[in-house]
C-alpha cells in the first residue's frame, strides 16, 4: 500500500500526521509529505483514515 500527497491541495493542518505520525509528517515548509516508501502493514487503517480525514481531499492510499 502507497501513500500520496498532492501538496498543492494540503493546506498543512496537520491533521495527517496526528492520526497516522508513522506515514505523514509536516515539512519544513508546513506541508504534509509522505514519509514512508510504502504503509507498514500494521498501520494501514490509520492511513486511510488519515486520508479519508483530510478537509482538502489531499491524500490518497492505494494498493
Amino acid at each position: 500500500m502507497k501513500a500520496h500527497i498532492d501538496r498543492d491541495g494540503c493546506i498543512g493542518c496537520g491533521l495527517c500526521e496526528e492520526i497516522c505520525p508513522e506515514v505523514f509528517h509536516l515539512a519544513d515548509d508546513g506541508l504534509a509529505e509522505v514519509i514512508a516508501d510504502q504503509v507498514p502493514e500494521d498501520v494501514e487503517d490509520k492511513a486511510l483514515e488519515a486520508a479519508d480525514s483530510c478537509p482538502t481531499q489531499a491524500i490518497t492510499v492505494e494498493e
